[in-house]
């Protein structure tokens, strides 16, 4: 099973990419992330919940483009399932930022970092 730092340096590597994963891989890579977070999000420290949240919103955002642009309907309505469990967990790991202190503004500008720290690693 992969580690959050390797579901977060891969997540980070598809981001950049100049095409898009197919769909066997996507759904591939999401499987790893919701195995990974039903068994280890519960005791996820501050620093663990950025990197899932920077996981989820990534997927979620990425399957409801997919669930769109897709021609196959099964392939749709799975997009739009990855989008929806994503959702859950993103808004589970917001609630736990919130908790611990963070405003909307801040978890948005830390989101743009983690966001920016991947652009430069692509260029380096």
């Amino acid at each position: 099973m992969a580690t959050l730092e390797e579901l977060y340096n891969q997540v980070q590597h598809y981001l950049n990419m100049d095409e898009e994963i197919d769909f066997k891989e996507f759904k591939g890579y999401y499987q790893d992330v919701i195995t990974y977070f039903d068994q280890h999000a519960a005791e996820f420290d501050e620093a663990s919940i950025w990197k899932g949240l920077f996981i989820v919103e990534s997927i979620m955002s990425n399957a409801e483009n997919r669930t769109a642009a897709t021609k196959r309907p099964s392939e749709s309505k799975k997009y739009k399932k990855m989008a929806s469990r994503t959702k859950v967990y993103a808004q589970h790991f917001t609630k736990r930022l919130h908790d611990i202190g963070y405003t909307h503004d801040e978890i948005s500008e830390e989101f743009e970092k983690m966001l920016a720290e991947g652009e430069k690693e692509q260029v380096e």
